[in-house]
């Protein structure tokens, strides 16, 4: 049985009329750590995806972060590792222009043998939460910033990973260049490919910032008035940027925190809802200042949340490594307007386009995940009328920081915290908040078993 939902035949039809030269095709599937896992299937065997579906294992929603199965999700043996069918997303049936041969890759979500949704997959989890608050009147629509480092492919000196040399002419330095363009028109060479190949995908890929550390850059999306679609865009540029660099030479580094004492990276989410005549919902009435009521509702259900949905924005050891104050990475629920030191940010600009920028996610989340997480926040302020109190007028980063009674002050403490949160399990459904924290947990056992050069560092000649 067809979903609702998946691509049509026709839809494929013309794209393979349209690109002869394409041999195969990566159909690719982002389980809840944000990896995307698949085939590659060749062309012939497209025709089968669109129209009868492919098969998957329901483990392969099941796996950490290394990719071994994880018992306690209830996906693999629990299920008999049973075959769930693939669906092809519309609209992501693009080219890969930079392999050869050439190939190209769409998304494709799980769903029941007879066409049901399958619940622990990412992507219906934000699906839900749109469909939910259309039912309300409203519309999400939004837009991630994909921060990054580009590093060497081969490590330094010291056998560390260091920021990748200039693709023009060589040139590297060690300087944090915020916003500068020399760097920028040094990475030309692979940006300009960035950016065809982005245009080639469909990918509506806009501005382009050197970040706040040598090495490190910012690319932003255009504004979706889908938010589920604007959820895709960034699953397809990372894997693109990530090709891409592989190709020259480079690494396209999408840790949270790299490197110590430099900016962590983040994934910031803006996002504004709508009503049925396009409407933004969120602009206040001329002549008030922001935010107007709705939107202060909705920045209060995001404050209130945000400690039980710390695991979806910082999933990994590694992510809490980018909470240090003064480095852009907001470490307390606070909010403010035109204000970068805050979570939760109303920027300035046309009353037009108001929105809520969303800073705590780092660039290793997953985002349907994150954005399924962010708008059930915003539906409960709403529903609730929460009002967040005083914005931070500056001080955001001179709160009490991620150590106050609403916040987990680790990645342990954030799991408990998920793992106990009705909210959560509401924001992803029952299935995919057992399956997450299960994998999460998992991998916090790899993490804690592992003995680590600073273990001998601290402990071996000492105690």
């Amino acid at each position: 049985m067809i979903p609702a939902t998946a691509a049509p035949w026709d839809e494929a039809r013309h794209f393979l009329a349209n690109h002869p030269e394409i041999e195969a095709i990566d159909i690719v599937l982002v389980d809840p750590n944000g990896i995307g896992r698949g085939k590659i299937i060749r062309r012939h065997e497209l025709e089968g995806l669109y129209r009868q579906g492919r098969h998957l294992p329901s483990s392969i929603l099941g796996l950490d972060v290394t990719g071994e199965d994880v018992e306690e999700t209830g996906l693999v043996w629990a299920m008999g590792d049973a075959d769930l069918r693939a669906w092809p997303v519309p609209g992501t049936l693009v080219p890969l222009p930079f392999t050869s041969p050439p190939r190209a890759q769409v998304l494709v979500s799980l769903h029941e043998l007879d066409g049901r949704p399958f619940a622990a997959d990412p992507r219906h989890a934000l699906a839900r939460q749109i469909t939910a608050m259309a039912a309300e009147g409203r519309h999400p629509a939004g837009a991630f910033e994909l921060e990054f480092y580009l590093l060497d492919a081969n490590p330094g000196a010291d056998g560390r990973p260091r920021p990748a040399a200039m693709a023009l002419d060589g040139r590297r330095h060690g300087q944090t260049q915020v916003y500068g363009l020399d760097d920028l028109d040094g990475m030309q060479p692979f940006f300009a490919q960035v950016y065809a190949a982005a245009e080639a995908q469909g990918l509506p890929l806009e501005t382009l910032i050197a970040e706040y550390a040598p090495g490190q850059y910012e690319l932003t999306l255009h504004y979706q008035t889908d938010l589920l679609r604007a959820a895709d865009d960034l699953v397809m540029l990372k894997r693109l940027v990530r090709a891409l660099a592989r190709r020259h030479g480079m690494v396209a580094c999408f840790m949270a925190k790299p490197f110590q004492g430099m900016a962590g990276s983040g994934m910031h989410l803006h996002v504004s809802l709508a009503d049925g005549a396009s409407k933004n919902l969120f602009a206040e009435p001329a002549g008030e200042q922001p935010p107007c009521p709705l939107l202060r509702h909705a920045i209060g259900g995001l404050a209130a949340t945000m400690g039980d949905g710390m695991l979806v924005f910082a999933p990994h050891a590694n992510s809490w490594r980018r909470y240090v104050a003064n480095l852009y990475a907001p470490v307390s629920p606070s909010w403010g307007c035109n204000d970068r030191s805050v979570a939760l940010r109303v920027p300035a600009g046309d009353v037009a386009a108001r929105r809520v920028e969303h800073r705590p996610a780092g660039v290793d989340a997953n985002p349907y995940l994150v954005a399924a997480t962010v708008l059930a926040g915003i539906r409960h302020g709403i529903d609730q009328q929460i009002d967040p109190g005083s914005p931070a007028e500056r001080e955001g980063y001179n709160r009490q920081g991620l150590f106050d009674a609403t916040m987990p002050r680790d990645w342990h403490s954030a799991l408990i915290q998920a793992e106990t949160s009705d909210f959560l399990k509401s924001a992803l459904g029952p299935a995919l908040h057992r399956s997450f924290c299960a994998i999460k947990r998992a991998e916090l056992g790899r993490v804690m078993a592992a003995v680590t050069e600073l273990d001998y560092q601290l402990y071996l000649h000492q105690v």
